[in-house]
Parts: C-alpha cells; structure tokens; sequence
C-alpha cells in the first residue's frame, strides 16, 4: 500500500502533466493581464489627451505618431526610474513606509 501512494505521489508531482498545467496558468494570466494594461494605459492616454483639451493644450504628442506611443514611454520611464534614498534617513523606515501606508488602507 505504501508503494502506491509513493508511486502516486510521484505522478502528482513530477509528472509533466503536473507542470504544464500551471504553464498552462502563467501562459493565460500573461495573456489576460497584457491586454488589459494595455488597454487601462491607452485609456490613460484619452484621458489625458481629453483633459489637454479642455484646457486648450496640445496635450501628449511628442512620442510616435500624435503620441500614440506615449503609455509604453511611460511604462518604460517607470520601469528604469532610479529610486533615491536621501542619505540622512532612516533606510528602514523610508522603504516600509510606503508599504504601511498601503497595507493599512486596504484594511481599512
């Protein structure tokens, strides 16, 4: 009997079968979550256009063709951006501060 349930529990875990279905997973939440970025950053973009024009501006044109290019320069800008830590801080707080403040909210 004990023979069996090794033999199972080999199969359950190292099985490809096993892994490919979280592939499986990563492969469709990629493929989900993808657009959607890109969809709430092209929205972003109208946003922001629509505000431009409101207040007769030109608005966000520089990047691409009438700024369509705009939210993956921004994406791109936030990905490489520095993060700066003044040198007199407490290092611990400045870094788990944020994070606090974020826990904290979504409990409340």
């Amino acid at each position: 009997m004990m023979v069996y349930h090794i033999k199972l529990l080999y199969i359950t875990y190292f099985s490809i079968d096993y892994y490919y279905s979280y592939f499986d997973y990563i492969i469709y939440s990629l493929l989900t979550l993808v657009p959607l970025l890109i969809t709430v950053a092209f929205f972003t973009l109208a946003e922001r256009k629509v505000m431009a024009n409101i207040q007769r501006r030109t608005g966000p044109n520089l990047v691409g063709l009438i700024g369509l290019l705009q939210p993956f320069a921004d994406g791109l800008k936030l990905i490489i951006k520095e993060i700066i830590i003044p040198i007199k801080s407490n290092n611990l707080l400045f870094i788990v501060s944020p994070m606090l403040t974020l826990v904290l909210s979504f409990i409340g």
